[in-house]
């Protein structure tokens, strides 16, 4: 059976600095340059950065905002129930000064202290939380792109926004996975049919690996594992990878021209034709995996 939906492949890393979006931008040229029809999505909603690498112009954007709760003080009773069912702790409460005030920073809109009210004190308001901005790319491909608003404690609304907009058009859509292992990672994973880890080979890299491959097993996602700056630091990822049976999708190893490329912003697979090659036979590999692609 085609897929109707394009088949999603995040690239995902335990810690920043990685390589992540390297990997990301050049799978994304690598494919497109082989006649798949190919979107990227930066989901690093706090510091996106893939845009960067394409010549691109944008076409649209459109905010993403939530419902925040305000309590009327002239409304209120100060009787400290929607303080006590808040589970963020959001609702800041001073009953001997008569002093309560939503911390919006905090909320999460679920909405528990309207339910607590019975006074009618508490009414809602749109705050914008970021948006999603809509890039054209010269090889008339649509990017998108989730920017997080500055001071918002969670980009999990602005990240899920962009992910539904990702055209049926599409056969593939590489997703640019948030670092760590906290709920950005998470929610981004999940919408996901597979996971590329991208490490380095160094302790570092290697504590934040286990804690990526530990959340992933939970989840049941399919994955794999890139080892980005091959012959730097030492063989202990190599070990773990063996141990664990986790396979080994690709070396790239440490070459200061791909250093040179980044800092440029220039995709590095356009004058390195092997690492082209090597990002290629890695999408070859996922696809053996079975995970539901197809191609049309």
């Amino acid at each position: 059976m085609i897929k109707t939906t394009p088949y999603k492949i995040a690239v995902a890393s335990g810690k920043g600095g990685t390589g992540k979006t390297f990997v990301a931008t050049n799978l994304f040229r690598v494919l497109k340059n082989a006649g798949k029809e190919v979107t990227l999505i930066d989901c690093d909603a706090e510091a996106p950065n893939s845009m960067t690498f394409f010549n691109t112009r944008i076409t649209n954007t459109f905010d993403i905002s939530l419902p925040i709760p305000y309590i009327d003080t002239e409304l209120c009773t100060f009787c400290g129930k929607c303080h006590e069912y808040c589970n963020y702790n959001a609702i800041f409460f001073l009953p001997n000064f008569r002093i309560i005030k939503v911390i919006e920073e905090l909320c999460h809109s679920c909405g528990a202290c309207l339910v607590a009210c019975n006074d009618g004190a508490i009414t809602e308001k749109q705050v914008k939380q970021g948006e999603v901005v809509f890039h054209n790319c010269n090889e008339q491909t649509e990017l998108i792109e989730a920017r997080t608003r500055v001071g918002v404690m969670t980009p999990v609304p602005v990240i899920k926004a962009a992910m539904r907009e990702i055209n049926k058009k599409y056969e593939i859509a590489i997703l640019d996975a948030p670092p760590g292992t906290s709920c950005p990672f998470i929610h981004t994973v999940n919408f996901a049919d597979y996971v590329i880890l991208v490490t380095e080979p160094t302790p570092f890299g290697l504590s934040d690996l286990k804690r990526s491959v530990d959340t992933l097993r939970q989840m049941d996602k399919p994955f794999g594992v890139i080892v980005n700056r091959a012959g730097i630091g030492d063989e202990s990822v190599y070990g773990y990878l063996e141990d664990e049976n986790i396979e080994l999708l690709a070396e790239i190893p440490f070459d200061k021209r791909i250093a040179q490329f980044y800092s440029r912003g220039e995709i590095a697979v356009n004058n390195m034709p092997s690492l082209k090659k090597q990002l290629f036979e890695t999408f070859e590999k996922i696809l053996n995996h079975g995970t539901g692609y197809n191609q049309r």
